[in-house]
């Protein structure tokens, strides 16, 4: 692992949010840089809020965040169509194919490639499952479909949970291929929650939220 200094994409100033009884950020700031970024921390510490609250899939309670200059709170639609949140938890898509998935993100990013997408499908293993639902998947094979999208999707910021759980370890090495060289490109900044750094990726910084 090697740390790297790009140019920013997504700014965050003084950001605030908290569950019922329970501060998780105050008066964060952040600013993302073209690459890869880690959001690192233990259980608990507010990775996949982040993640979310980075996506604008859960609203930030005070505090202001920008892709490229447009603000998410005065130009939600400019900023959520420059961002790709891989949440490999969720089940807001069980009902959908492979294949509906993916139609669906390409009508919502203009820069989706199926070039990469047809690769990523290949190299993780996703053809026998194109036809069916996402809920008859196992956890692995369902996190695939997400990542293949995710890496597909040319959004400017991409943001990836736990990229490699449930990965066997073919799938594991492929990836990490994918993400090195996604982090050479210089228009997209990446994310990517975990609870360690994975010595084979150049970062261009670490956020840890502590154990």
């Amino acid at each position: 692992m090697s740390l790297v200094n790009n140019a920013s994409i997504l700014q965050v100033n003084d950001l605030h949010f908290s569950y019922p009884g329970r501060q998780l950020f105050t008066h964060f700031s952040a600013n993302f840089p073209s690459g890869m970024t880690l959001i690192r921390g233990g259980d608990g510490r507010g990775k996949s809020t982040l993640l979310r609250l980075l996506a604008g899939a859960l609203s930030v309670q005070s505090g202001q965040l920008h892709i490229n200059g447009f603000d998410l709170q005065t130009q939600p639609a400019n900023y959520t169509a420059q961002v790709f949140l891989a949440e490999p938890r969720s089940t807001a898509f069980d009902q959908l194919t492979a294949p509906d998935y993916f139609e669906l993100q390409r009508s919502s990013h203009a820069n989706f490639d199926d070039g990469v997408l047809t690769d990523m499908a290949k190299g993780l293993g996703l053809q026998e499952h194109l036809d069916k639902q996402l809920f008859m998947l196992s956890t692995g094979s369902k996190r695939k479909v997400f990542l293949a999208a995710a890496l597909a999707s040319g959004a400017a910021v991409t943001l990836i949970d736990e990229p490699f759980a449930a990965l066997d370890a073919s799938s594991i090495g492929f990836l990490l291929c994918w993400l090195k060289r996604a982090g050479t490109q210089n228009n997209r900044a990446w994310v990517i929650a975990d609870y360690l750094a994975h010595d084979e990726l150049v970062l261009a910084q670490i956020i840890d939220l502590g154990d």
